[in-house]
C-alpha cells in the first residue's frame, strides 16, 4: 500500500482509521444521501436495470461492480440525469430528482474518455464548469489553482491535453469534475485507460482526494481489484440486479452465491450434498474428496441438500507429502504454475479435466521444497476456509 494513503492530512485522522470506523449504513437513524427505490430501465426489449433498491451515504466511496452489460453504467447515468428511469424513484437528500436536467443536479460525472476540450488548456478545462456556474473570475482562478495543487499538477495549467501524459489528462479530468464541488462525484471506469502501475498508484490518489474533500464518490468498474481497493462498500450487479452489497472483505470472504464468488477474485467450487450438520460443521459428500468435505456453517441445511463449497486459492495448502487422511483432502498433479513474484499459483488437476487452483505466498526467497510441473501433490483446506453456498 502506498504510504501516503495513511499519512495524516491537515490534522485529520489517517484514512485507514476513518474507513475502519465509517459505517453509516449500520445506523438505523442515518439518512442516505442517495436512494434508488425500485428503479427499472428498459431499452426496447432489454431490461438494463431491473428493480434496483440501493442506498449511498454521505462521504462514502461506493462502487458499482459487475461485468459488461450488467446495468451499472445505466444506473449511474440515471443518477446523473442522462437517462430517465421507467419505474421507481431516485432521491438525492430525500428529494426526487426525476424532473431535474443534468446541469441542475448537484452531481458531476467524470467520463471514461475524460472528454477534455482539446483546444483549451488544463486550467481552462478545469474552469469550464465554474464559468457555467457564473462564479466571479477571481474565485474561478483561485479554485483552478486549488484544483491543480490537489491533483499535483502545479505549473501545468497552461498545457493543452495533447501536451500531457495519459495520467496527467486523467488528473485534469478529475479536477474539472471536482471543481464545482458536487454533492456526489460519479466516476465511470476512470482508470481504464491507464497502465497497471499508474492505475494502482491512482487508486490511492482517488482515496486520498475523497478523504481530503470529505466528498461522496460513486465509481463504476468491472475491475474487482480496483473496487476492493478504493470502496467503502461494493454493490455487485448481474443482469440488471444488485446481488450483494457489502464491505470489500464481506463480499470477498462471504459471497452471497456462486455468481459473486466467481466474479470476485479466483475461487474453487466443490459440489456435493449435505450428509450431516452438527456443532456448526457441515459434512458434505463429494466425489472429488475420498473422505468428503467439511465446512463451518451456522445455516440450517437440509439433509442431502445440494451445496457448493467456495474456497479461495490462497486458503488451499499445498503438500508434497500425503497429509493425514480426513475431510478436505484432495490429490492431483500439477498441471500449470504461474509465478507472480509475491505469489505463486498452482493449477492442480485432481481428475481428468478438473482443475483446482492453490496460491502460495512467496514469503522467503526460495521455497523449501520447490513444486514443479507434473509433480504429485495433495491439497487441504480448513473447514472455516470454505463458504457454503446454496445457489
Amino acid at each position: 500500500m502506498d504510504a501516503r494513503a495513511d499519512r495524516p492530512v491537515s490534522g485529520r485522522p489517517v484514512i485507514g482509521a476513518v474507513r475502519s470506523t465509517f459505517a453509516p449504513w449500520d445506523d438505523p437513524a442515518a439518512r442516505p444521501l442517495v436512494r434508488f427505490e425500485g428503479v427499472r430501465k428498459r431499452f426496447g426489449e432489454v431490461t438494463a436495470v431491473d428493480g434496483v433498491t440501493l442506498d449511498i451515504y454521505e462521504r462514502e466511496f461506493f462502487a458499482l461492480l459487475g461485468p459488461s452489460g450488467c446495468g451499472k453504467t445505466t444506473l449511474m447515468r440515471m443518477l446523473a440525469g442522462f437517462e430517465a428511469p421507467d419505474e421507481g424513484r431516485i432521491l438525492l437528500e430525500g428529494r426526487d430528482i426525476a424532473g431535474l436536467p443534468p446541469h441542475a443536479r448537484p452531481t458531476n460525472m467524470m467520463f471514461q474518455s475524460y472528454a477534455l476540450f482539446p483546444h483549451l488548456s488544463a486550467a481552462q478545462n478545469i474552469a469550464f464548469g465554474l464559468r457555467q456556474q457564473r462564479l466571479p473570475k477571481r474565485e474561478i482562478a483561485a479554485r483552478v489553482e486549488e484544483m491543480l495543487a490537489l491533483v499535483k499538477l502545479e505549473g501545468m495549467g497552461g498545457r493543452k491535453p495533447d501536451q500531457l501524459s495519459g495520467g496527467q489528462r486523467q488528473r485534469v479530468a478529475l479536477a474539472r469534475a471536482i471543481a464545482p464541488r458536487p454533492r456526489i462525484l460519479l466516476l465511470d471506469e476512470p482508470l481504464a485507460a491507464l497502465d497497471k502501475k499508474l492505475r494502482d498508484e491512482t487508486q490511492f490518489e482517488l482515496m486520498r482526494l475523497q478523504h481530503d474533500l470529505a466528498m461522496t464518490f460513486m465509481i463504476v468498474t468491472h475491475d474487482q481489484e480496483e473496487a476492493m481497493v478504493v470502496a467503502d462498500r461494493i454493490a455487485v450487479m448481474r443482469e440488471g440486479r444488485v446481488v450483494q452489497v457489502g464491505r470489500p472483505a464481506e463480499v470477498y470472504e462471504a459471497p452471497a452465491n456462486r455468481d459473486v464468488a466467481e466474479f470476485i477474485g479466483d475461487v474453487n467450487l466443490f459440489e456435493g450434498r449435505v450428509d450431516s450438520v452438527s456443532g456448526g460443521l457441515a459434512r458434505v459428500g463429494s466425489a472429488e474428496a475420498d473422505h468428503g468435505l467439511a465446512a463451518a456453517t451456522d445455516d440450517g441445511l437440509a439433509h442431502q441438500a445440494a451445496v457448493w463449497l467456495a474456497v479461495r486459492p490462497e486458503k488451499m495448502v499445498v503438500h508434497t507429502e500425503p497429509p493425514p487422511a480426513g475431510p478436505n483432502r484432495l490429490s492431483g498433479k500439477v498441471h500449470d504454475i504461474a509465478y507472480l513474484g509475491d505469489w505463486t499459483t498452482y493449477v492442480v488437476e485432481i481428475a481428468p479435466g478438473r482443475m483446482v487452483r492453490a496460491a502460495r505466498a512467496n514469503a522467503t526467497r526460495m521455497a523449501e521444497r520447490p513444486v514443479g510441473w507434473d509433480d504429485e501433490v495433495w491439497l487441504t483446506f480448513a473447514p472455516d476456509a470454505a463458504v457454503v453456498l446454496t445457489s
